[in-house]
């Protein structure tokens, strides 16, 4: 079965964000994904607002960039809301854009090293061990959570680089893979995901998340060409679906037989209705995919 969710993108003012949690809050939506994006809304503040706005809906932060907070501060706030609302959120963290973390001072030499190292101490963290590491860029000298969660929340890492999702299959729980990766591209990250689990002799579960631009409605067509242009991305192929709930499924089963576990529609920038688009793909499209 293939879990249907939606972003709540950050270009959005953060005021709009309640109405669109409602909406999927009692639509019966499966999960609701929030971004962190430089310099819009903060990831924390939205993740926890989502979740205290809601009582049965999952949340997933796709993603923290690592680099703007020191490891036992994610831990931290990781740890409160998974004790306030258990078995509800889901943790992604990544690389960031690196452009952004120049901006503001905390890009590093080498963002796989960074991501290693908290994404190491973060897991010992929110599994409730003591943490001691001297590293470039992780430096904890006997640090343990005095309130860990019951349950670690799955950690996923976002990524696209073939390093990167080595890495992530490696240390992480689960990937992240953003709203323009086909399904060709799709097939070859889960490849060298499955790299780096064998390398580390990992068999358990390592869920794929994907992102699918998707927009309904008589202009869904020239809505979606508009906001694939506008990344840059109007000419690769298979990217997005537009249309009916028809048209929609049949783009996330595409992801689905490409590795793609969990399916998060993203809307295009000029949706008119969003809390009708949370509706349209939990009542329409969510029922032919599952």
């Amino acid at each position: 079965m293939t879990e249907l969710g939606v972003v709540f993108r950050p270009q959005l003012p953060p005021e709009r964000l309640r109405g669109v949690v409602e909406a999927a809050e009692t639509s019966g939506l499966a999960e609701l994904w929030l971004w962190e994006d430089c310099p819009l809304t903060g990831g924390i503040a939205t993740l926890a607002a989502t979740l205290a706005w809601t009582s049965r809906l999952r949340v997933g932060i796709g993603i923290l960039p690592l680099p703007l907070r020191p490891v036992i501060t994610t831990a931290m706030e990781t740890a409160t809301l998974a004790r306030l609302f258990p078995d509800r959120l889901t943790l992604g963290v990544g690389h960031g854009a690196q452009d952004w973390m120049a901006k503001t001072g905390v890009r590093p030499a080498s963002p796989l090293t960074l991501m290693r190292e908290h994404l190491t101490a973060l897991t010992a963290l929110l599994d409730g061990e003591t943490v001691t590491e001297d590293g470039r860029h992780v430096r904890l000298d006997g640090v343990g959570l005095d309130w860990p969660p019951a349950r670690r929340p799955p950690i996923l890492v976002g990524a696209t680089k073939e390093r990167s999702l080595r890495l992530s299959g490696e240390l992480a729980d689960g990937t992240v893979l953003d709203q323009n990766q086909p399904p060709a591209a799709v097939r070859r990250a889960r490849a060298a995901i499955d790299e780096g689990r064998a390398a580390a002799g990992r068999t358990d579960r390592h869920e794929l998340v994907v992102y699918l631009w998707a927009a309904t409605g008589p202009d869904a067509t020239e809505r979606l060409r508009r906001e694939l242009a506008e990344w840059g991305v109007d000419e690769v192929p298979g990217l997005g679906a537009a249309g009916n709930a028809d048209a929609v499924a049949a783009g996330v089963r595409e992801l689905a037989e490409a590795g793609a576990d969990r399916v998060v529609l993203v809307h295009t920038a000029d949706e008119p209705d969003l809390a009708g688009f949370v509706r349209f793909a939990a009542e329409e499209v969510a029922p032919l995919v599952r």
